[in-house]
């Protein structure tokens, strides 16, 4: 799955695309559970949000513009700005390993295809739309490089113990209820190697409501509920980034960087 939206959007040139927001420290600092609101949904709710995603994914059709609601020019921009924060990512200390990946909501391999198989020996993809998964080997052509491929929600799937360098999930965590997300990074935790990262790009409501989109059954977090629920998950976050050069309109996008806390 990927993000969609109903904004214009600019050719991409080639600016910086990605910076440091001063205002991040005093946003992310501030948090605590009063003052936001999450998302509540009964057992049957919980099944109906689940439900209303498989069937608006299963309408759209398996192409770059598909899967980023007609703006598919969006794409070279935001694969630059993932690009410079990856060359981030390894020169930490302790720096991942480059062995393997994994793309989660990876909708027909873009993300794959011009952003991890440069990065990785090998990428594992989860993705639960069976059409999206069924073009991913199409789409991202021969590759010795290309693992496997999950055709499962990120509510069910569990990655192997210690095998991903670094977990990359984008545009598909609203898809996933508050408790759901939670379990997933929790298991994800295990998922990692030595030395691992999990990676979110996601859009950020400016309030701190939760927006829920009916139609294609997503919710838009806060970044203070994003923080209240990494938090919760046990991992802390190393390095928090705004995405630059994005069409007015759109939700604040933000890339967090994320290790277990072990403080």
């Amino acid at each position: 799955m990927e993000f969609s939206s109903r904004a214009k959007s600019k050719s991409p040139g080639q600016e910086v695309c990605f910076s440091e927001d001063p205002t991040l420290n005093h946003i992310v600092n501030e948090v605590t559970a009063s003052q936001l609101t999450k998302l509540s949904l009964s057992a049957s709710g919980q099944e109906d949000f689940y439900e209303r995603a498989k069937k608006y994914w299963s309408s759209v059709p398996p192409t770059i513009d598909g899967i980023l609601g007609g703006f598919a020019e969006i794409s070279p921009r935001d694969i630059q700005s993932s690009s410079q924060l990856l060359g981030h990512i390894f020169r930490l200390k302790p720096r991942p390993g480059r062995s393997r990946a994994l793309d989660c909501g990876a909708g027909i391999g873009r993300v794959t295809k011009h952003l991890l198989l440069r990065s990785f020996d090998t990428v594992d993809l989860v993705e639960q739309c069976p059409q999206f998964a069924a073009q991913i080997p199409k789409y991202v052509g021969p590759s010795a490089k290309l693992g496997e491929i999950y055709t499962q929600g990120l509510q069910e799937f569990t990655p192997a113990e210690g095998k991903y360098d670094v977990i990359w999930t984008q545009w598909v965590l609203g898809h996933l209820t508050d408790d759901d997300l939670v379990a997933f990074w929790r298991r994800c935790v295990h998922g990692l190697a030595k030395n691992g990262v999990i990676v979110m790009k996601e859009n950020a409501a400016s309030s701190n409501e939760v927006e829920l989109d009916a139609e294609d059954s997503s919710v838009t977090r806060p970044l203070k509920l994003i923080r209240l629920l990494i938090r919760e998950a046990g991992l802390r976050e190393i390095r928090i980034q705004r995405q630059e050069q994005m069409p007015k309109g759109l939700f604040p996008i933000y890339m967090i960087v994320m290790r277990p806390n072990t403080h």
